[in-house]
């Protein structure tokens, strides 16, 4: 069977109703409250150049279940940065959408300012958020004080984002471009830093400091442990303690 979304036969009349030029933004608003409305009511309402002046009709159009994907995410690329997180977290919007209209998002991050990109931290879907946790915002390609203060901050707050899952954690601190400020709060965090699976991934990265390697390496047994460092960037002298402080807390 395939996915395809349900929609109610289309009706001659409310198609007229979307088409009429002289359609208000409270009648156009009303129309889109209808969960059942068509796909094809919903383009030809996408169409009407006098409904589409309004934000709010442009953004109900976008976030509605049925709409389809030609018509929502190109209207949401036309988005302010707050709307298109709106969209991207309201509950109707279909998964694929979703994902697309995050994806716009994640492309818009070098432009935002200081505030937005404070807010998305906080409140954007988690594959925002993470990738605000690699999108180091530096000022003339050189970090000063202030720029590092803001990298902290916007770390701080995806990192406590309700909506980031542990997988997207892993994968922020395992990849290339993870900074040491990253792995620092993330190895200080007091949700992630408890968690098994990321106190292994931060093992395998380059900036873990040699105080936390051995706090999180003594709660790994030998072996497994061996496994981890086989592939990890740390450097080879906090490897080579790690190893040390297995061996000799080992039972004989």
């Amino acid at each position: 069977m395939g996915s395809a979304r349900p929609t109610a036969p289309v009706s001659a009349e409310l198609l007229s109703i979307a088409s009429d030029q002289a359609l208000t933004e409270d009648l156009a608003l009303a129309l889109l409250k209808r969960a059942e409305l068509s796909a094809d009511v919903i383009e030809q309402l996408a169409r009407n150049a006098n409904a589409l002046k309004s934000r709010k009709v442009r953004i109900a159009l976008a976030s509605h279940p049925h709409a389809p994907r030609h018509v929502s995410v190109p209207l949401a690329r036309q988005f302010h940065t707050f709307d298109l997180m709106k969209v991207a977290l309201s509950p109707s919007v279909p998964s694929d959408v979703k994902v697309a209209v995050a994806d716009v998002l994640i492309a818009r991050l070098k432009t935002v300012t200081t505030g937005e990109r404070l807010t998305l931290a906080r409140r954007a879907p988690g594959r925002v958020a993470a990738a605000l946790l690699l999108d180091v915002e530096v000022v003339g390609n050189k970090k000063n004080a202030k720029s590092e203060a803001l990298e902290t901050r916007v770390i701080e707050a995806s990192l406590d984002n309700a909506r980031l899952t542990e997988a997207l954690v892993i994968n922020s601190v395992l990849h290339p471009g993870a900074s040491a400020a990253l792995v620092d709060a993330v190895a200080r965090h007091a949700k992630w830093s408890r968690r098994k699976e990321i106190r292994a991934a931060l093992l395998r990265t380059d900036h873990l400091s040699l105080a936390r390697a051995l706090e999180f390496g003594r709660e790994i047994p030998g072996t497994l442990l061996q496994e981890i460092l086989a592939s990890s960037r740390l450097p080879d002298k906090i490897k080579g303690q790690l190893l040390r402080e297995t061996r000799t807390s080992s039972p004989p």
